[in-house]
């Protein structure tokens, strides 16, 4: 094994764990925002029918790309104002923990949008899929943050798995409905919740 590499490795473990805080702080904001995007997005099929596979693979790829956006922002924010570069070895190391399951959730959103009609694909199976690789992805990320955010991504992950179970014996989660609702829920009001934990969390950490 290279020395170097093995130091550099070693290096970058240790500044991950000593930034913990802040990036427990810095997660606050970003689920704040996806979760108010999320929300938001999730009640607009209430006013605009959004039931083709094809329409809700788009319209959520969208929101995504929305919520993706935004916390880039935030974040690039937050290495400003601790004087850091934004690209860090750090950033680069929790960035290629989340994207072998983000890309998955692209391939899938993707062959939705190209083929879900012709399949007559339920989009309720797309939005549990999306769910249980978001849930594998922030599991990977865990690794560099505090407990909590491991926690979080069981409850996509049994969430998932308990939907996906139900899916056949219930009816009304075959529906494009409930999908719109699993991805409000999961991606819209647990979001908001856990960055109100974090939020209020923080500050009594602060106070002590």
């Amino acid at each position: 094994m290279d020395t170097n590499w093995a130091a550099e490795h070693l290096q970058v473990i240790r500044t991950l764990m000593e930034r913990s805080a802040v990036y427990r702080r810095a997660l606050a904001p970003i689920m704040l925002v996806s979760g108010i995007v999320g929300t938001a997005a999730a009640a607009i099929p209430h006013f605009k029918p959004i039931q083709s596979a094809h329409d809700f693979s788009l319209f959520w790829l969208i929101v995504s790309l929305v919520a993706v956006v935004a916390a880039f922002l935030l974040v690039r924010r937050q290495a400003l104002k601790e004087a850091e570069a934004f690209w860090s070895p750090p950033t680069r190391r929790v960035s290629q923990a989340l994207l072998p399951a983000f890309l998955l959730g692209l391939v899938a959103g993707a062959f939705y949008l190209l083929e879900g009609n012709r399949l007559n694909a339920s989009p309720s199976l797309l939005a549990i899929f999306w769910t249980a690789v978001y849930g594998c992805a922030l599991h990977a990320a865990g690794f560099f943050m505090q407990r909590g955010i491991k926690l979080f991504a069981w409850v996509f992950l049994l969430g998932s798995a308990v939907l996906l179970l139900a899916y056949p014996a219930v009816p009304r989660l075959q529906t494009p409905e409930s999908a719109h609702y699993i991805m409000g829920t999961f991606f819209g009001i647990l979001h908001f919740a856990y960055g109100v934990y974090l939020y209020f969390s923080e500050k009594t950490r602060n106070a002590a």
